[in-house]
């Protein structure tokens, strides 16, 4: 039997009208709740906020991992030394040598033996010269053994629109199709440069 109902017939047994109004107040009020009625307020509701998914981290860039069988193996690149080697009509051609020291004893030992103290990794024409200057200088942009080649703005050599280009096999050498300074750095941030002034 409902709540109401039991109101209901307890109100028809009462005889004062004071507590008619009071059984017939409660009755409205717990029909109202019954049937969702009235001013009862349900309970907010809260959305829950979503849950970040955290961004991953990029990826790092590979890098070439060199080993060498260098023996000795170079000490630290401590200049270059680049020049302009060849003037064309299309273009220039610099050179870059890499040169460790002051080192005098290294030097001996490679190969020189006029008693300098900065010297390239390996005498001209040594068949350990690449693979000993490769490890001594890292790799460049380009994923080539060599130095890292810039042209006046700072910018890498791209081609003609850079005012310079990689030349085609050797990361050493760099055509310039307008002058400017032009900088070659190893991978110890140690770096060489050289005005040329074509077509300027």
């Amino acid at each position: 039997m409902g709540a109401e109902r039991v109101t209901l017939m307890v109100f028809m047994t009462i005889r004062n009208p004071s507590l008619q109004r009071i059984s017939l107040a409660l009755a409205a009020a717990l029909v109202m709740a019954a049937c969702g009625g009235g001013n009862w307020a349900s309970p907010p509701t809260t959305a829950t906020p979503p849950v970040p998914v955290p961004t991953p981290a990029p990826e790092p860039e590979p890098t070439l991992t060199l080993t060498t069988s260098c023996s000795p193996t170079p000490p630290p690149i401590a200049r270059i030394k680049v020049v302009i080697h060849l003037k064309n009509r299309d273009f220039w051609t610099l050179d870059a040598t890499p040169l460790v020291g002051p080192n005098v004893g290294y030097c001996r030992d490679v190969g020189f033996t006029d008693g300098r103290r900065f010297c390239p990794v390996r005498p001209e024409g040594d068949p350990m010269r690449g693979e000993c200057e490769g490890w001594a200088v890292g790799q460049a942009e380009n994923g080539r053994l060599g130095p890292k080649w810039t042209n006046p703005d700072g910018e890498p050599c791209t081609g003609p629109e850079s005012l310079c280009s990689n030349t085609a096999d050797n990361q050493y050498m760099l055509w310039v199709h307008k002058g400017g300074l032009f900088t070659a750095c190893a991978k110890n941030g140690v770096c060489g440069e050289v005005f040329a002034d074509k077509d300027l």
